[in-house]
């Protein structure tokens, strides 16, 4: 139990087909023993979609950690300068934010509370889930594979015949990722079946 006594911050953006999966192991971390600080993105605590209801999601992960998600940029900010989190790992991040997060913006509590805790030199986990991934976006993935304490939960095509740009992360790898990542090690393989 590598993650027990740790406090982990999980951060959700806008990705909704991948939440039940992603609410699946909030709870396997909770499992493992770990304080789980929840993290919203704007669009994920506002957007309802035919996957659910905004308000939904948040009660459940609310119920599931035991702690009041973080809504607000200024609710993000002192994550950073308290050290309150040991590690963080973005799960779904999408797209959009991979890219904001690529050129300095912080503009939603998620980029907010990741600028923060990398300047803490922690570790900084990605739980990909974008549709143009292998499109205008490969180039921002490829920069943040080479970043100091950035490390990736391993992740595939999910729809290489509808959606050929598209990749999103194996969610079942996301304990075995972060606990490689607070050793500051990369799992491997990165780029495998998103499904295992």
């Amino acid at each position: 139990m590598k993650l027990s006594g740790k406090n982990v911050g999980v951060a959700l953006t806008g990705s909704f087909c991948t939440f039940a999966k992603t609410i699946q192991e909030i709870q396997n971390i909770v499992n493992e023993q770990a304080n789980v600080i929840p993290i919203f993105s704007f669009n994920a605590q506002t957007i309802d979609s035919r996957f659910g209801k905004a308000a939904d999601f948040m009660e459940q992960i609310t119920k599931i950690t035991g702690n009041k998600p973080v809504l607000t940029i200024a609710g993000a900010e002192p994550l950073g300068p308290k050290g309150m989190i040991d590690i963080m790992i973005i799960a779904p991040c999408t797209g959009n934010t991979l890219a904001k997060f690529c050129n300095g913006i912080t503009d939603t509590p998620v980029l907010m509370a990741a600028k923060g805790h990398l300047r803490n030199q922690k570790p900084l986990v990605i739980s990909l889930a974008t549709n143009d991934a292998l499109g205008i976006n490969f180039k921002n993935v490829g920069y943040m594979l080479n970043c100091k304490n950035v490390y990736f939960v391993p992740f595939g095509q999910d729809d290489f015949n509808k959606k050929p740009n598209s990749m999103i992360s194996n969610t079942s790898l996301i304990i075995p990722t972060l606990e490689l990542a607070m050793e500051g090690k990369q799992i491997q393989p990165i780029i495998e079946s998103p499904e295992g």
